[in-house]
């Protein structure tokens, strides 16, 4: 498994929009936004480069983007849009690469690999440590240590077959209740044979049509299981 990284900057989910309302909110020019970097945190951002996040010409750096946060009276969450890597939801929290390596049980070395190469090394209990510290949202807490794959291998057989031979081995890798686990794959299931059967005529062997149904419908099994788990 491997997902981007933005090294050097805050990430793609950088918001500068965000940063200009809550400068302007606050009655403050770029370079008074900058002096505040300055004075309080010894960045070297001026006006111009204040300038250039708010318009998305670039992103600041981990730095820069607490120094900012500091200086707009906001959480780093609030300069930032949807996470989309490991690295971004640290950032989002506001905490730090070495508190986050602390609290799974890693070096700061072997966590800052795993930001840069997204491949995870840790074990299930590192894996809830991550979780419970970055406040990630089950899906990304599946994809980021490396679950996705067996997940959605195990939800096609589900969706397919029997789904309540499938509820221990998926509430192995999904850290939630078994009996939302088990609602969700009873959808997945129904909903697996509604689409197929939309396509066949009635008491018609399987078609060309249902077959391709069917093929898209597992192409995409992992979004439509989280669907089938908030329904």
């Amino acid at each position: 498994m491997h997902y981007g990284t933005s090294r050097g900057q805050a990430g793609s989910s950088f918001d500068g929009a965000a940063a200009r309302r809550l400068r302007e909110g606050l009655g403050l020019s770029a370079e008074d936004v900058a002096y505040g970097m300055r004075a309080a945190y010894g960045t070297g951002a001026d006006a111009r480069t204040v300038a250039a996040w708010e318009t998305g010409a670039a992103a600041p750096d981990e730095r820069h983007l607490a120094a900012l946060a500091g200086a707009l009276w906001c959480s780093a969450a609030d300069l930032m849009g949807s996470p989309g890597t490991l690295r971004e939801y640290r950032l989002a929290r506001g905490v730090s690469l070495t508190d986050v390596a602390r609290e799974i049980g890693m070096s700061p070395e072997n966590y800052a690999a795993v930001e840069e190469s997204g491949r995870w090394p840790g074990n299930a209990r590192q894996a809830e440590a991550l979780g419970a510290v970055l406040r990630l949202p089950v899906p990304a807490l599946i994809e980021f240590t490396g679950r996705d794959e067996e997940l959605a291998r195990l939800l096609r057989k589900a969706a397919a077959t029997r789904w309540q031979a499938y509820t221990d081995p998926v509430c192995a890798l999904v850290p939630l209740p078994r009996e939302y686990v088990a609602d969700g794959l009873r959808a997945l299931h129904a909903a697996y044979h509604s689409t197929t059967a939309a396509s066949l005529g009635w008491g018609q062997p399987a078609s060309a049509s249902s077959r391709d149904a069917g093929r898209a419908f597992m192409d995409e099994i992992l979004a439509r299981f989280w669907q089938a788990m908030e329904g």
